[in-house]
């Protein structure tokens, strides 16, 4: 049976960067799921759009309400339900202990968000849900596995990128004890499945969806005096934006005149103003700094390519599928995007996108030259990759496959949790 209430917690509900988040709660919610929302960190309160700003207000804090407020609440729960506690407390210090992967601090991050996890549960009680969804496996999946836990029920949780290669905790265990693990790609299936295998069922498949009705690039249109190239993300090495500028030098070093301007902000910003700077494409390569989603899904059709070479980082960071490149694809914009074995499920090279080498920044800047000088390549490609996100990665069907993971998800207490 479907939960009558979700609870769905993520590391900052709402954030900027992170739309399909913010769009599954609202989503769900027009479907007539009533959800209750739970945001580790304070969401802050410069939200313009109203919906924006009510899910940051209604949003249930753990640490957002500071650390003597959560360890008050968790004190609460533990004077009410003591023996649960106990258990819940016993098996946060089980898993601290036995996680021989993390560093010493890393086990000590695990018994304050098992505390998390009681506070959530404090704070829940008199609306208890039914069932507990995190995004992100790890922070916020840890305090949600607790609180379930605490709670005794199920709960489930969505991985994406950092959370499993770079910042990765009790990943396992949260495998085993989980009613059902959602995956956004047959990549990541494929990846939980070569740690704990599952029957297919328990790791349903569900996009992260966009929203098919935004603004849409006219088919055919002549391109800009001079072309535009379009980046968004975070700014950050991951994406590649410094492969994308290097690109632009390139391009341009042949007489074919280029403009490229980057949406985002993170902690490689200064580095690559000062790139462009280098390479003397000042008034070529414009950073613009972060936009909210609506301005983002206004600019991308009036761009001629969009470029977002991935790679993997010196971590091991890397992206899941960008829901960037799927709205620019569900605009109608022709798309190039770095070879990740997660993002050839999105972009088939030579089909319906196009793939380059990481880190090959002549490969880049030779599929860029060769799209702005072939409208049919060009055209061709967008057509189809327009074509595949709507019929795979829209918002709508992949709610209504979240709900029916819900629904049949086999409910398993933890109680007595898997090892």
């Amino acid at each position: 049976m479907a939960p009558s209430r979700l609870l769905l917690i993520a590391p900052w509900l709402p954030k900027l960067s992170e739309t399909f988040v913010y769009r599954e709660v609202l989503g769900l919610r027009a479907l007539g799921v009533e959800v209750l929302t739970a945001s580790v960190h304070d969401p802050g309160d410069q939200w313009q759009e109203p919906a924006l700003r009510q899910l940051a207000e209604q949003a249930i804090p753990v640490y957002g309400s500071g650390p003597l407020a959560l360890l008050a609440a968790a004190l609460t729960e533990a004077l009410r339900r003591p023996r649960r506690t106990l258990s819940t407390l016993a098996l946060a210090l089980g898993d601290a202990w036995g996680a021989r992967e993390l560093r010493p601090l890393a086990r000590l991050k695990i018994l304050w968000q098992c505390l998390g996890g009681l506070a959530l549960a404090n704070r829940l009680r008199g609306r208890e849900p039914d069932h507990l969804h995190a995004q992100f496996a790890h922070v916020a999946t840890t305090i949600a596995m607790y609180a379930a836990r605490q709670m005794d029920l199920g709960f489930s949780f969505s991985g994406h990128a950092a959370d499993l290669f770079r910042d990765a905790s009790l990943l396992e265990k949260k495998l085993k004890r989980a009613d059902f693990v959602r995956c956004i790609s047959h990549w990541h299936r494929a990846f939980y499945q070569s740690l704990v295998p599952r029957p297919d069922q328990d790791y349903p498949v569900v996009r992260c969806g966009v929203p098919l009705d935004g603004p849409q690039r006219q088919p055919g249109r002549p391109l800009n005096a001079p072309p535009l190239l379009l980046g968004v993300g975070r700014l950050v090495p991951k994406k590649g934006f410094d492969l994308l500028i290097r690109a632009v030098a390139e391009v341009r070093a042949t007489g074919q005149e280029c403009r490229c301007r980057i949406l985002g902000d993170g902690p490689e910003a200064a580095a690559l103003q000062a790139l462009v700077t280098q390479l003397g494409l000042t008034g070529v390569v414009e950073l613009a700094g972060a936009r909210d989603n609506p301005e983002i899904l206004a600019t991308l059709p009036r761009a001629d390519l969009f470029v977002l070479p991935c790679r993997t980082d010196a971590a091991g960071d890397k992206d899941g599928i960008p829901v960037v490149l799927m709205e620019a694809m569900a605009c109608g914009l022709c798309c190039v995007s770095g070879d990740l074995d997660t993002i050839r499920e999105l972009i088939q090279d030579d089909e319906n996108g196009f793939l380059v080498p990481a880190e090959d920044v002549q490969v880049l800047a030779q599929r860029i030259l060769r799209l702005l000088q072939d409208p049919d390549l060009r055209e061709g490609a967008a057509r189809r990759g327009q074509a595949w996100v709507r019929q795979e990665f829209g918002l709508e069907p992949n709610l209504r496959r979240f709900q029916q993971a819900l629904l049949l998800a086999s409910p398993r207490p933890l109680s007595s949790p898997s090892p």
